[in-house]
């Protein structure tokens, strides 16, 4: 029996209530980030991966079934973590790094910001990604000293030394693994990190996800991405050891997750749910919440908004009204009323590779509207390079997973999927005349919901 059964039924077991922050003086963050992980954890159903230091943050705290990030790309999903805005608001529009060079505007205010004037210890140690630092000013920034963010035991290390300088002032500490992302060659598995034991896979065993083919090249590159999973499980056991070890633990709010969906085609840079539907783990100091399971739809703008409320702390009030809200007064609840519905948006990857988009899912339906359609949809230069799109490729294949790959690169101004009928996304109803009512409910509240976000895309209704 998978463990997801187990831990789901633990919430049994518990009475629902609500979640109390504690007392000032002990109010710490943790926000430990996976770099492109999709929900391969052994709490979230894959019982062919070993991950039992995830698992054992979720029996200690809140398992979300329907966490999912605003955009699927890393720099400004990052930032939607950081400010609570989504990336047409905040204007991280794509990648931060190298020639691409996207940043915050300079108005928005961030966590590391808000809380240093708060008097809070922040530091964030491994990939960073955002900019620019005026408006991420991490008092601690720790990205050399370290062999790359894989090296997981000198990550913890540093964490530890981070929690010990804290002393009694209250902390918030960011955790930047680049576990499972891809690397030049792999996923970063072509060195050993010195007291880093790695775990690896048998491609015949993996779990091949819908949306990839099931070719042999696609299961050496699961294994490979397995591998790298397991190391990022192996640093999350660490740096909560460290934790404890420096009497932390009872004091701190601790939230994993990751920033976007898997490095496959058909997952990272989409909107559909392999692309932004995520693993959400939230341990708390209040006991009460161990080992339940929450059904609320949470999105990556949730997670500021929480941090600041844990903290006491208040966001500008124009940019507050954008944002998103905190979920502490929910984690004790199994199926909170009011949590139904999310948004996401997308605008580039690389700079090269413009294709915006907009998201409303609710529990039944998902609506996407690609406002530039008639371009291709653009493949992300390590998704490109990936044996698995490269076996597409050569083998001249016209399917991706369970989709043609026609439709997965050109695709309609509108799509509209009934999610009761369809959960994988593959028939667009959106021309259905017995989905008109859906349809157009959804467009009226996306709409709605652009004026609120200040969306400058919104100029595409009167253009266009």
């Amino acid at each position: 029996m998978r463990r997801t059964l187990l831990v789901a039924a633990l919430p049994l077991l518990f009475a629902a209530s609500p979640v109390h922050p504690a007392e000032p003086a002990h109010r710490n963050v943790l926000l430990l980030i996976a770099d492109d992980l999709g929900n391969d954890c052994g709490c979230y159903g894959n019982d062919k991966i070993k991950t039992p230091n995830i698992d054992a943050l979720a029996k200690n705290g809140v398992r979300f079934t329907h966490g999912f990030a605003a955009v699927s790309s890393c720099s400004p999903s990052r930032a939607s973590l950081y400010t609570g805005l989504h990336s047409h608001s905040s204007g991280q529009y794509g990648l931060n790094h190298a020639t691409h060079h996207f940043t915050t505007f300079d108005s928005v205010k961030s966590l590391p910001g808000l809380l240093n004037g708060a008097g809070w210890r922040t530091g964030i140690i491994g990939k960073i990604h955002v900019g620019p630092q005026s408006v991420y000013p991490f008092g601690v920034e720790v990205t050399k000293g370290l062999g790359g963010n894989r090296d997981v035991k000198a990550m913890a290390e540093k964490a530890k030394q981070f929690f010990t300088d804290a002393g009694d002032r209250p902390f918030f500490l960011v955790m930047g693994y680049s576990d499972p992302h891809r690397s030049a060659h792999g996923f970063g598995s072509e060195k050993p990190y010195p007291g880093v034991k790695e775990t690896t896979y048998d491609p015949k065993d993996v779990l091949v996800p819908n949306f990839i083919s099931d070719k042999e090249t696609a299961r050496q590159d699961l294994a490979e991405y397995y591998q790298s999973v397991s190391r990022l499980d192996l640093g999350v056991g660490m740096v909560l050891a460290a934790l404890r070890e420096e009497k932390k633990d009872e004091n701190t709010l601790v939230i994993f997750l990751s920033d976007n969906g898997v490095p496959f085609p058909g997952a990272k840079t989409t909107l559909y749910d392999a692309g932004l539907r995520l693993p959400l783990i939230v341990s708390s100091p209040d006991a009460r919440t161990h080992g339940r399971v929450n059904h609320a739809m949470v999105s990556w703008v949730d997670v500021a908004p929480t941090i600041l409320d844990w903290a006491g702390v208040k966001a500008p009030a124009a940019q507050a009204a954008m944002m998103g809200r905190s979920f502490l007064p929910i984690l004790g609840e199994e199926n909170p009323k009011g949590w139904d519905t999310v948004y996401g948006s997308h605008q580039c990857h690389e700079v090269t590779m413009y294709y915006p988009m907009r998201m409303i899912r609710t529990r039944t339906h998902l609506y996407i509207l690609n406002l530039a359609n008639a371009l291709e949809y653009p493949c992300a230069q390590d998704l490109f390079d990936s044996p698995t799109w490269q076996g597409v490729l050569k083998r001249g294949d016209t399917t991706l997973g369970v989709r043609s790959l026609d439709a997965y690169l050109h695709r309609p101004h509108e799509e509209l999927y009934d999610l009761d009928k369809d959960p994988n996304e593959l028939k667009n109803v959106a021309a259905d005349p017995k989905y008109a009512d859906v349809l157009a409910d959804l467009r009226g509240r996306l709409k709605e919901w652009q004026e609120k976000t200040k969306d400058p895309w919104m100029i595409k209704y009167r253009h266009e």
